[in-house]
């Protein structure tokens, strides 16, 4: 993934993890529901959204990749 210098905002985050819920594993995405109920940093922000962004375009092992970067991010 390619470095971004926007900033996301929890809005942002929201509507992405929204727009590829169909994709995610139910448990990553219920746990990053849950982990955005908290105020979080602008850096956390920016890699959830990135992580998630293109997440249906993405390979089989890219989505595992992910999945374990969106677990340990919100752990």
């Amino acid at each position: 993934m390619g470095e971004c210098n926007l900033d996301h905002s929890l809005e942002d985050v929201l509507r992405k993890l929204e727009s590829q819920k169909d994709f995610l594993p139910e448990q990553v995405g219920e746990r990053m529901r849950q982990f955005l109920k908290n105020e979080r940093t602008q850096q956390t922000l920016n890699e959830l959204f990135h992580l998630l962004k293109k997440y249906d375009l993405v390979s089989e092992e890219e989505r595992e990749e992910r999945n374990e970067k969106l677990i340990k991010l919100t752990s």
